[in-house]
């Protein structure tokens, strides 16, 4: 082995150890607070959120992003949207444990459940007339509760999920998340085939829009430039399928409303096909649209304008 080799693995084993540590600690925060009633352990992993937040290089970044979306808003309203978003995560990743209980919902007694529903009339028409799908989404509220009361609903879909870079705690995240999901497909290379192929079967396809991508579509969001993925838009121009706008909000009290909103007409060219970068802007509005109603509820932590390398 040359030290090239050598230095190469070194680098390796140190990364997968502090991946490791970083898991545990997490983890074992976890397991403490799962010991407490529901509502006491979201509330005590939202005030750690808010405390330690602001002290992360994250929070520099968020703070980045909220003055080039909101350049008409000060800074204290800057941080204020920053410690929401932090509350919300911490809520997010807490309620992981609890995924049975947050996601109570019974399509035959709604009044007795934890989450309101907007939409079952389109969640009745996918049954009644079985036909290819894609739900689209975005990192907002509690997004995972979306597959989870389709399923409840009967109705199948296979959603494309983006596994955490930390394996160990992806690892726990997809084991939480296969245990209230049909069909979970990670965005690894092979993933577009796979939900070709469920859209080929004329089942459904959900989707997570609101993620950076380098070699994509050219759009604008929040009236600056950013590389939006085209897959959604192509894989409606090939199937033809409906495309479904959904998306979670935290509302008071620990409950959740998740509102499925009616087909979208997307873009199309001259020759009649589904436009793909128009499609790509339609999307990006709609996330912006949903973004600025509910600001705390998204994840401005993410490189999403890729300025990280300038702040």
């Amino acid at each position: 082995m040359t030290s090239r080799q050598i230095i190469a693995k070194s680098l390796q084993i140190l990364s997968t150890t502090k991946d490791w540590l970083i898991a545990q600690w997490i983890l074992a925060i976890l397991f403490i607070v799962r010991l407490l009633p529901v509502n006491a352990a979201l509330k005590t992993m939202e005030y750690l959120a808010r405390q330690f937040g602001p002290y992360t290089k994250r929070h520099k970044l968020a703070l980045a992003n909220l003055a080039m979306a909101f350049p008409e808003k000060s800074k204290a309203e800057h941080k204020d949207i920053a410690m929401e978003m932090w509350g919300n995560m911490a809520r997010l990743a807490t309620e992981y444990i609890y995924l049975n209980l947050i996601s109570k919902f019974d399509p035959d007694s709604p009044d007795n459940s934890n989450v309101e529903i907007i939409g079952q009339d389109v969640f009745a028409d996918l049954m009644a007339n079985p036909r290819p799908f894609i739900i689209f989404t975005i990192h907002s509220g509690n997004f995972e509760l979306l597959p989870i009361v389709s399923n409840k609903f009967g109705l199948s879909v296979s959603v494309l999920f983006r596994p955490p870079n930390n394996r160990f705690i992806a690892a726990k995240v997809f084991k939480a998340r296969g245990a209230h999901m049909d069909d979970l497909v990670s965005s690894k290379v092979g993933a577009a085939w796979t939900l070709a192929r469920k859209l080929d079967d004329g089942g459904g396809v959900g989707m997570l829009i609101d993620q950076k991508f380098t070699k994509s579509a050219e759009t604008e969001f929040f009236g600056h430039k950013v590389k939006t993925s085209p897959l959604l838009a192509k894989l409606a121009r090939q199937y033809e399928c409906d495309v479904f706008p959904a998306r979670s909000i935290r509302l008071p009290n620990g409950r959740f409303r998740l509102e499925l909103e009616h087909s979208m007409t997307l873009p199309r060219n001259d020759k009649g096909d589904i436009d793909i970068n128009a499609t790509s802007q339609v999307l990006n509005d709609k996330v912006e649209e949903w973004v600025r109603q509910y600001p705390g509820q998204w994840q401005w932590f993410h490189d999403r304008w890729n300025i990280k390398h300038t702040i």
